[in-house]
């Protein structure tokens, strides 16, 4: 009953970790998806469209319509041009899916641009995909707005032309984006698992009442779940740090320290919510579960898999409080554009406050249970 609170928390600290390593399998866990995911998200989390199938209906057989297919052939992103030669092979093709769009060319298109008229043509496109039909659109219609600056210009015209630069990201490379965010998302997942699971594996392993009569305090039982999970964290962002530039060819540009900070704040916020699952579960099962449903509605309101600018009011008010979002910004902002100190900060308060609040109710809740 005497035991110095610092050799109390150690031994709960000790305890929790050799809860954590003990078993080969759960070692492997804790490390190997990680990884896995984070080269499998890396490949596959995109919203780049490649490898696109256009089909061509040329009703007006001229070489201009020619030169324009020639040109959409050309791009990087086009895989294959199918020509068609009726409405009804058109209809086919997008019914079975052959195509992801079809260029229409009306019998007067060559006539239009040799008369110096507006030329117009039809673009038909498959809208059971409809984000990548938006993209697909905006490949097309970048192609046909060159083709027609060309056609339109005399050879005496000395027109201005408009310099494109995209600043952090120079050439919208989209694992740019990817890579900075599994940071948080996987993170949130390892981390999420770990605190959920540990006080409802204590109560399902019936250790739980040993907790409640043993000398440890209450600080001191959760201290020593929060603990392992932190350091799981860590680790585990430290190991994307390393990798994502070496790997990924993603720079970091920002201060290290500045990203240890938030990802504290950070970790410490999703360990409040993890505590929290895990106290009102009964079981692992249900441990997991909450974990689940918790995490997919975090995933989802971080702005990772759509802005949170195009969501409804409302919802970006519950934003707010999902520390994804904030340390979302954060981590691409130290990735792609070196963000000062102030900017860190005044996303990583609110992190703090999140952390706060969880980690109070888990306490209150914790103690209510023993009591």
């Amino acid at each position: 009953m005497n035991t110095a609170p610092s050799r109390r928390l150690t031994a709960m600290i000790v305890k929790e970790l050799w809860a954590l390593l003990r078993d080969p399998r759960g070692r492997i866990t804790l490390i190997a998806p990680p990884i896995l995911q984070l080269f499998l998200f890396g490949f596959a989390a995109t919203l780049e469209v490649k490898d696109i199938t256009f089909g061509i209906y040329d009703r007006d057989h001229s070489s201009y319509s020619q030169e324009l297919a020639n040109r959409l052939a050309g791009s990087p992103n086009v895989k294959q041009i199918v020509r068609l030669e009726s409405s009804r092979a058109v209809q086919d093709a997008l019914d079975n899916q052959r195509v992801m769009a079809v260029v229409v060319f009306d019998e007067n298109f060559s006539r239009d641009i040799a008369a110096r008229r507006p030329a117009t043509l039809q673009a038909l496109y498959d809208g059971r995909r409809s984000n990548a039909t938006q993209i697909v659109n905006g490949y097309l219609g970048r192609i046909v707005q060159d083709f027609g600056a060309d056609f339109r210009a005399s050879p005496n015209a000395s027109g201005g032309s408009a310099v494109v630069t995209n600043w952090f990201n120079a050439n919208l490379d989209y694992i740019w984006f990817t890579m900075p965010s599994l940071i948080v998302t996987i993170a949130a997942l390892s981390v999420l698992s770990v605190t959920g699971q540990s006080i409802a594996r204590e109560r399902e392993l019936g250790t739980f009442d040993q907790l409640m009569v043993s000398p440890l305090r209450t600080w001191e039982i959760l201290a020593g779940k929060i603990v392992p999970a932190l350091m799981l964290g860590v680790f585990n962002a430290t190991l994307y740090l390393v990798l994502i530039p070496l790997a990924f060819g993603v720079p970091f540009r920002g201060a290290v320290l500045l990203f240890y900070a938030a990802l504290l704040c950070y970790l410490t916020a999703l360990i409040g919510l993890g505590l929290l699952i895990s106290i009102i579960a009964q079981t692992q099962q249900q441990a997991f579960l909450g974990m689940f449903l918790s995490a997919v509605p975090l995933i989802l309101l971080s702005g990772f898999t759509s802005p949170v600018d195009n969501m409804p009011s409302w919802l970006q008010l519950v934003t707010l409080v999902d520390p994804l979002r904030h340390f979302l910004v954060i981590t691409e902002g130290l990735f792609l554009k070196d963000m000062p100190a102030a900017d860190v900060l005044a996303n990583a308060w609110p992190l703090l406050v999140i952390a706060a609040i969880s980690l109070f109710g888990a306490a209150l809740l914790f103690r209510a249970r023993m009591e």
